[in-house]
């Protein structure tokens, strides 16, 4: 069948307004119905047009009958002159690249307050561990590319001396049960309940995601990601789990939404640089207003890919319970690349954390350290200036290019060996010289958690083997 060929006069024909309805209807339409009859989509167009509201939310007509109805607006954005409030932690720690993305996120128009977080480092829109609320607006590069990407760590009551002990079984567990990259699936792939969400069906763009999520379902991506077996050491008597303090072995996982939320994020900045374009230093910062079908479907997606995260991590650590023989004490997770609908004094807001930790009071998270460091799990104390935020990690002291060049193979390995770690792939630009000291990050920041446990890494797993 020939492709569809529709034209601007074909629109107006049948009562279009001239304008940038046409232009947005051509192009759905193209997408859409490229295969269908002429007349059929032209009946369609129609029948938008008589009763727009009627398509409001519409995944495939939902932008024509927005523009019909109450077009968005497009026009080039100012900076504000003045930054909106905000605080630094651990300021000196900090390198001036990150404060001063940050700086420039807070002259958005949209801006209300901000945050850096101690383990900050510079990015594409926010900086690594920035925190930012917004006003009824939502920036796809202030949730960041990986959406969802977070933390999960599963403490059970077996012997810690097991991972020494029985070492080449717990290596063959990780090498059998997890999966990194772009090319490593699992064999046998369980149906989930995240492959109903309305979003796979409803929306257009994450409709032809749904079956590259699906194969990706249990595994993570490169670079940090990781999976890993260690020791767990609870402090807390008081702890919210009622485990006793003490030691036990625990699977520790980090990594976020895949292809699904790399996608998303692109399509969707994409969007808002053409709807909110900003001067070149503020370019990714371009935001969705929460009113228009645009962020309305971004909120959506968002979401999507953030529970895709978590249903990735549910796989993972049921595939090793289930080699363990084990079933969890309990569970702890927790997303830092995310945006959340939250009260900032007193008013709602959307509150960006990229590479940043969820902090309210007594909510719990896990911050992590590097291969040879501690990883640490938190009680938020909802401190307000940091927007209810913590750090997400120790953060990166070398960029992964300096890494490369600075770093050498025998000096990694030699510092594995002198604690003990055993490390499956992961490359130079993830070595532990390449991040910050974690023990400094967590006290510079002894007013946003305390700290309940600690996670030692044993037996890691990361892409590249």
């Amino acid at each position: 069948m020939a492709k569809l060929k529709l034209r601007g006069k074909d629109l107006i024909a049948i009562g279009y307004p001239q304008g940038k309805v046409i232009s947005i209807a051509i192009d759905i339409m193209l997408r859409h119905y490229k295969r269908d009859r002429k007349d059929k989509v032209v009946q369609r167009l129609k029948t938008v047009l008589k009763t727009p509201e009627k398509y409001i939310g519409d995944g495939i007509m939902g932008k024509i009958a927005e523009e019909l109805m109450q077009p968005v607006k497009v026009e080039a954005q100012k900076l504000n002159t003045q930054r909106a409030p905000f605080t630094i932690f651990g300021e000196n720690e900090i390198q001036e690249e990150a404060k001063h993305q940050l700086y420039t996120a807070l002259k958005l128009p949209v801006a209300k307050a901000g945050a850096l977080m101690p383990d900050g480092h510079s990015g594409y829109g926010l900086p690594i561990g920035g925190v930012l609320a917004t006003e009824n607006a939502v920036i796809p590069y202030g949730v960041g590319v990986d959406i969802g990407c977070r933390m999960c760590l599963s403490i059970y009551d077996i012997n810690v001396s097991y991972l020494e002990g029985h070492k080449d079984k717990y290596i063959q567990m990780l090498r059998d049960h997890s999966k990194f990259g772009g090319y490593e699936v699992h064999k046998n792939i369980p149906m989930h309940e995240i492959f109903e969400h309305k979003g796979f069906s409803e929306i257009p763009t994450v409709k032809k995601l749904k079956d590259k999520a699906f194969k990706q379902l249990g595994s993570s991506g490169g670079g940090n990601h990781f999976v890993e077996f260690g020791s767990v050491e609870i402090t807390d008597p008081d702890n919210e789990f009622d485990i006793p303090p003490g030691k036990y072995l625990g699977i520790l996982s980090h990594s976020g939404s895949r292809g699904l939320g790399a996608n998303i994020a692109k399509h969707y900045t994409k969007l808002a640089m053409k709807q909110n374009p900003l001067p070149q230093e503020a370019k990714h910062l371009a935001w969705l207003d929460l009113n228009t079908h645009d962020g309305q479907e971004y909120w959506i997606a968002m979401n999507l890919a953030g529970d895709y995260a978590s249903a990735c991590h549910d796989d993972i650590h049921r595939r090793l319970s289930k080699a363990l023989g084990s079933r969890p004490l309990t569970v702890i997770e927790n997303h830092h690349n995310f945006a959340w609908k939250e009260e900032v004094e007193g008013k709602e807001m959307i509150v960006h954390r990229k590479g940043a930790t969820p902090a309210g009071k007594n909510v719990l998270g896990i911050i992590p350290g590097s291969m040879t460091a501690p990883g640490f799990i938190v009680r938020g104390k909802g401190n307000e200036a940091s927007l209810n935020s913590a750090s997400h990690g120790a953060g990166r002291r070398l960029s992964r290019r300096k890494a490369k060049t600075m770093l050498t193979g025998s000096e990694v390995k030699k510092m594995l060996r002198d604690h003990g770690v055993t490390v499956l792939g992961g490359g130079l630009d993830e070595a532990p010289m390449a991040y910050k000291d974690i023990h400094k990050v967590m006290a510079n920041q002894t007013e946003l958690v305390e700290v309940i446990g600690m996670f030692t890494p044993k037996i890691v797993r990361m892409d590249k083997n």
